[in-house]
């Protein structure tokens, strides 16, 4: 973990005026103080998603000016990318405490299974059987915690053989036969089908989530500690900070949530599929890593999983409406992931090795440096 030391200029800009500075000395510091802060937060290294995304949008309006640039458009970008969205949130805790959790997936596959089962099976209020559905996800997070912490597993090996008996529970279950009922097609698909203003109810959850990500992780002590785990665990451990602790709650926040996922997942699908949550195995985990180059370098952070979401999401309906072959969209979120990341990658090592002193995209009078 490296510490945003501040460099000698940053120091000369803001050090205080002295009595023999020109008149306009202050205020000329003050104006290359926040030119320097315009061009860090729009510098391509902070939100380069952002401007990929940007692009991917310039592109498609040339290219489908009749279908593109249109609200059902955004419309439609957004209540397809709004479980992804959900599923992604739900792997940023655990990530930034240095946990990973492979089980995420399937635990939406029980959550929804299960809160559909007991509206079909035993006509159940909804929301009593929602609170079910997340709680069989949180009895998954507390065996993952136990895995993990308890029996010191790997993380990555230790929650894949969770998720794997976890699919093999649901098979037994369910024989592999989705859980299909009138009922579920009532107040359960409302939850997730209903809508405003064209917006379905899953985006407004994933922005409050979101927003409730953010104030945790950057603004509350166990946020810092938690990416101080995730960071440099044991320099954590010497600073007294309950390693463990955090990264048990972790497994159980990603476990919470992706059972709330899976709800939403059923409630739109009007059933309870038994392999629903496991799609977004791969789209989840590549969506926060891009996110966590965007914003806040380095860190796993909600509006940046946000917006990784958006561009991935945008490019598949963007190619959807050219009519481009299936292979098409697959090999657009291979390259695009691979951009991004590596990019990325590339600068950063630059930087490190002293080779670049930083990226001249603004115009020479609002350079610093």
């Amino acid at each position: 973990m490296t510490a945003n030391t501040p460099t000698d200029p940053q120091l000369q800009h803001k050090a205080a005026p002295t009595g023999d500075e020109p008149a306009g000395s202050s205020a000329r510091a003050a104006a290359t103080g926040w030119r320097a802060n315009l061009a860090s937060s729009l510098s391509p290294r902070n939100i380069g998603a952002v401007y990929v995304l940007i692009v991917i949008c310039i592109v498609f309006t040339i290219w489908a000016p009749s279908t593109f640039p249109q609200m059902a458009t955004v419309k439609q970008i957004l209540d397809d990318n709004a479980i992804t969205a959900l599923a992604a949130l739900a792997l940023i805790v655990p990530l930034s405490a240095g946990v990973f959790d492979l089980s995420f997936a399937y635990v939406m596959s029980l959550s929804g299974v299960t809160a559909a089962h007991f509206v079909a099976a035993n006509n159940m209020n909804v929301f009593l059987a929602a609170l079910l559905g997340i709680g069989a996800a949180l009895v998954i997070g507390v065996i993952n915690g136990i895995v993990v912490v308890g029996m010191q597993i790997d993380s990555f090996i230790g929650t894949l053989a969770t998720g794997s008996l976890v699919q093999a529970f649901i098979s037994f279950v369910t024989g592999d036969n989705s859980i299909n009922s009138v009922r579920l097609s009532g107040t359960f698909s409302t939850i997730s089908q209903g809508s405003v203003g064209g917006i379905i109810y899953p985006v407004f959850y994933a922005v409050v989530i979101a927003a409730a990500l953010y104030l945790f992780m950057e603004h509350s002590p166990s946020g810092r500690r938690l990416y101080a785990t995730g960071f440099n665990p044991n320099a954590a451990r010497l600073a007294d900070i309950r390693v463990n602790k955090l990264r048990y709650c972790s497994l159980l926040t990603s476990a919470g949530l992706a059972g709330f996922g899976g709800v939403m997942l059923a409630s739109s699908l009007a059933a309870g599929s038994p392999s629903a949550g496991t799609s977004y195995l791969l789209p989840a985990f590549a969506t926060v890593f891009v996110g966590a180059t965007i914003f806040k370098q380095g860190r796993f952070n909600a509006w940046g999983t946000i917006v990784a979401v958006l561009m991935l999401g945008t490019g598949v309906v963007g190619l959807g409406l050219v009519s481009a072959p299936l292979w098409a969209i697959d090999m657009f979120t291979g390259v695009v992931l691979i951009a991004a990341l590596s990019a990325n990658t590339l600068e950063r090592n630059s930087l490190l090795r002293g080779r670049v002193k930083g990226f001249k995209w603004l115009p020479a009078r609002w350079r610093t440096t």
